[in-house]
């Protein structure tokens, strides 16, 4: 659990904040905040955990069986890693999927997203909504509530597993195919599911909606747009205008340096940027699934949003789109065995994009003669969203500065929860140059 230190910090005045592993996010990290008169002079995310040189370990690896090894990367979104580094190996090769592969592939990203946000929502957020520390703390009242949280997630887990053979370290998916196709008993047994939650998933909207938290940031929201909100195969939009190829994205990225943490974090165009769920929804909503539209247009309207905690409304959006789509993919196709033509790997450079719960998932992969890995580099969400979540902090405790450290405290974590980061992701490469 996270506590302040008791180093002299006094309302409106100076002194130190430091909390020490932040509670109910993925992954460990520290925050510090130095207090000078009267206003913040710095805030440090410390994202501690190992540097875990997954880039440079990929190197020498065959590129055919790189995206298992890389959905190791993250447990819980390792659907988004073996999507992404499938879709960077086949650019590099110049494979292309079958239209079914391609549509088990959306299908799995549904399941993961249904997944992962409610993991997120329910079991991280909806604590800090209702006063408690874990859902654990919940009274009697409230049993009805957990059991619709645990459905929902259970339902995103049922679809992984049918599409991908597994919600966690999926072993269906492959470099161009699928080697498992599900049958008409699976998916039947699956839609009646979906239909099942669906009107939970609007009524957590509701909560998320209607829970008051505001922190108005104009800052710069960053997204892959797809033309069906389907996570992968699209353009970068920022919210500033900008329309990039995929291909490109890596020119607009700035690393920034962070000695005191783990991690290296990222500016687009020289700018602090935010990726995730509002991004999408400040930008692509218009892409929503038709019934989606319909039964959440109270909360869709809540959108384009700079209020930084609307990214948990717009995860809670993003379930139902997810349930929406999945019926409709699943009722009107038939997924038939298919022999698809052999992959064979070759040199070649390519790169993969998608959407993974918490923004934008980029690959970069050169692939040698013989087949193997001669070069990778890999950004997470969470390294593209750390200035912004800096930022914010000091914005947010400057706001409170007369309030207890308590409640400072409180605030903070529910601020860093609502960027959904994951600390474990983020802390594979740091470069330092001591002198």
């Amino acid at each position: 659990m996270h506590r302040f230190e008791d180093s002299a910090y006094e309302p409106g005045g100076g002194g130190h904040i430091r909390i020490n592993n932040i509670s109910k996010t993925e992954g460990h990290s520290n925050l510090d905040i130095r207090i000078k008169n009267g206003k913040v002079d710095y805030v440090k995310l410390k994202i501690t955990e190992s540097k875990r040189f997954y880039t440079q370990a990929i190197r020498g690896k065959p590129a055919i069986s790189l995206p298992l090894m890389t959905s190791r990367i993250c447990g819980t979104c390792s659907i988004a890693h073996l999507t992404c580094c499938s879709e960077a190996v086949e650019n590099a090769i110049g494979f292309e999927p079958t239209d079914q592969t391609l549509m088990l592939r959306k299908l799995s990203l549904y399941g993961m997203m249904i997944r992962d946000h409610a993991l997120h929502l329910y079991l991280f957020c909806l604590p800090d909504l209702f006063g408690k520390d874990s859902i654990l703390d919940f009274d009697k009242s409230q049993d009805d509530m957990i059991r619709k949280a645990f459905a929902i997630k259970s339902t995103g887990n049922n679809l992984s597993k049918v599409i991908a053979g597994r919600a966690v370290h999926a072993t269906f998916a492959e470099v161009g195919k699928f080697s498992h196709i599900p049958d008409k008993a699976e998916v039947d047994k699956l839609v009646k599911e979906l239909k099942s939650v669906r009107g939970y998933a609007i009524e957590f909207m509701e909560i998320f909606y209607s829970c008051g938290l505001n922190l108005e940031r104009d800052t710069n929201f960053v997204s892959l747009v797809t033309d069906d909100y389907s996570f992968s195969k699209g353009k970068i939009i920022d919210s500033r205008g900008s329309c990039i190829l995929e291909d490109r994205y890596w020119d607009y990225l700035n690393a920034v340096i962070m000695p005191y943490s783990q991690a290296v974090g990222y500016k687009f165009e020289g700018q602090e940027f935010m990726v995730g769920a509002i991004s999408r929804m400040n930008l692509n909503k218009d892409n929503l699934h038709g019934e989606t539209k319909a039964d959440a247009s109270k909360y869709t309207s809540a959108f384009p949003s700079k209020n930084i905690f609307h990214n948990n409304l717009a995860q809670a959006i993003e379930v139902l789109h997810c349930i929406d789509a999945s019926i409709e993919l699943l009722e009107s196709n038939d997924f038939k065995e298919e022999h698809s033509d052999s992959v064979v790997i070759k040199e070649g450079q390519g790169i993969g994009m998608i959407e993974a719960p918490r923004g934008t998932l980029y690959y970069m992969l050169s692939i040698g003669n013989d087949g193997k890995v001669k070069y990778g580099n890999i950004i997470v969400p969470t390294q593209q969203n750390q200035v912004c979540m800096e930022k914010s902090v000091l914005e947010l405790v400057n706001a409170n500065m007369d309030k207890p450290k308590s409640q400072i405290e409180f605030e903070i974590e529910k601020l860093i929860r609502a960027y959904d980061p994951c600390m474990s992701c983020a802390s594979h490469f740091l470069k330092v140059k001591w002198r």
